[in-house]
């Protein structure tokens, strides 16, 4: 989530912490459910894109006529390759996500390398109270109690960008240039429900690794730990079954009159675990980030990793010598996400060192996703999803109750195919399976209109990220897919103003 740059040592320390829970273990609550990547957006990303940085004076609240204070939304133009209004250059959108908008433009090069094909603008705008774009003036304000936060939603995000894309269109007489809306994971979210709720703002959206189904019991709450489980269980079944056994060594060592400080010796963290459960955390992080990012070729914008880093983990798992105890070998293998590099002396498993996090806020009212662990199909520890423990931490953190039904009641979810179907048009939903989130995203086609692109070896939103020379054949032609589909939105779109014209 958004906080202010670290010092690059950091950008090597955990910033997240993720419960598990066995049967010795508290029940699991949402507070510790699986985050998006956008977790990471304050790590410096250098970038060789070419933007302007602006700003646009937005309303705080689009649903009512109150008379509140308005803020500055920032976002990053591009308008080389524009071929303009009198040729009705397209418009590339990318819906900002829970961060930084900086780190999701450095990370999404498939937008950037496609707008000289398209003559498009590109646009990065940032999600409301992240990032610089925080309502009242200060982040310490916007986050100060759930009055201030009350205006953090999905509904009042997809308003700041339709509000914002038809006065930048008003502005430049370019009203009649189309727009094609891009995200991914929350983003993606965000771009299929906004060509869904503003179908005349935009032409059509490329929503990838967007969990859009992860709602009440529209899929079950396992899928998540079950495809992270299964990405390990595909490269090696001795390495899943020794992650698997490593929770209740972990939870036995801890109750032990000296256990945590051998554990804090163990796996090198910098100051004293205060319980079992916390290494617990830090480890069920790095496993479900591993799986996020788990890309066929090297990559470090969340930490410095090898291509298909879960096979390296299983590899130095395995490869331990015979005798290894089981936590020396998960303590081998988790220095893949943590520690590639070798430059890490010891670990902290700090988390926001600013205190509330948007996304928690978020996850406390309408962005409620039930998540378990199964004993028979899942490495982590065993627990059932518990909706009262999300309601008593979100009236401790914030006295509010969440929405549970809420999404599904905005946007949609229960029925879609059918609903989508008679009702939607022009989406791609992109997903790569060995991304835990596509569980919960769609991922067989609709209708002629709205389509699923699905990569077998994929993983999250790896289609935006640019081109690279160690691209695979499949990703290759998955992102020349998503071109023509593009390339066909536009020119239904230009032979319908033609035809118009001319009539």
């Amino acid at each position: 989530m958004a906080t202010p740059p670290f010092p690059l040592v950091l950008s090597f320390l955990i910033l997240l912490s993720l419960s598990s829970s066995a049967n010795s273990y508290p029940p699991r609550s949402s507070k510790h459910s699986p985050r998006f990547l956008g977790k990471f957006s304050h790590l410096h990303q250098p970038t060789d894109q070419k933007y302007e940085t602006r700003y646009f004076e937005q309303r705080l609240d689009h649903f009512s006529f109150a008379d509140l204070p308005s803020f500055r939304q920032k976002y990053l133009i591009n308008t080389q390759h524009w071929l303009g209004p009198s040729r009705l250059g397209p418009i590339l959108f990318y819906c900002g996500n829970e961060g930084n908008i900086e780190w999701f433009a450095a990370n999404t090069g498939f937008v950037w390398e496609i707008a000289p094909r398209f003559g498009a603008m590109i646009i990065f705008p940032e999600h409301r109270y992240y990032g610089e774009s925080m309502p009242y003036g200060s982040r310490e304000i916007a986050y100060k109690n759930a009055s201030t936060l009350s205006y953090l939603t999905a509904e009042q995000a997809l308003a700041d960008y339709a509000v914002f894309i038809t006065e930048l269109k008003r502005n430049l007489s370019a009203q009649a240039c189309p727009v094609v809306l891009f995200g991914g994971s929350y983003g993606g979210m965000l771009a299929a429900w906004m060509r869904l709720k503003y179908p005349h703002i935009a032409i059509g959206a490329l929503a990838s690794s967007a969990p859009v189904l992860q709602f009440e019991d529209i899929v079950p709450p396992e899928t998540y730990y079950d495809i992270v489980s299964n990405d390990f269980r595909r490269e090696s079944i001795s390495c899943f079954n020794t992650i698997k056994e490593s929770w209740d060594i972990i939870a036995s060592k801890g109750e032990e009159n000296d256990g945590l400080n051998q554990l804090t010796k163990a796996f090198h963290f910098c100051r004293k675990l205060d319980s079992s459960e916390d290494l617990s955390d830090w480890l069920d992080s790095a496993y479900s980030y591993l799986a996020m990012a788990d890309y066929p070729y090297p990559a470090d914008f969340l930490m410095p990793l090898p291509g298909n880093p879960i096979k390296e983990l299983c590899r130095r798992i395995d490869s331990c010598p015979d005798g290894t105890s089981t936590l020396q070998r998960v303590y081998e293998g988790v220095n893949v996400y943590y520690n590639y590099t070798g430059t890490v002396d010891c670990f902290n498993l700090d988390d926001d060192p600013h205190g509330m996090i948007g996304w928690d806020w978020q996850a406390c009212t309408e962005m409620v996703m039930p998540f378990a662990s199964s004993k028979n199909t899942s490495m982590f520890p065993e627990f059932e999803y518990n909706y009262a423990d999300d309601e008593e931490r979100c009236l401790k953190d914030y006295n509010v109750k969440p929405r549970p039904t809420w999404i599904s009641t905005e946007f949609g979810g229960h029925d879609f195919k059918n609903v989508l179907k008679k009702f939607g048009s022009n989406i791609i939903f992109s997903n790569g399976l060995l991304d835990p989130w596509s569980g919960g995203s769609v991922l067989e086609d609709v209708s002629e209109t709205i389509v699923a692109l699905v990569t077998e070896k994929g993983a999250h939103h790896l289609d935006l990220r640019a081109a690279t020379d160690e691209d695979p054949d499949w990703l290759v032609d998955q992102r020349e897919s998503e071109v023509k589909l593009i390339k066909k939105w536009l020119q239904e779109y230009y032979d319908n103003k033609r035809a118009t014209f001319t009539a």
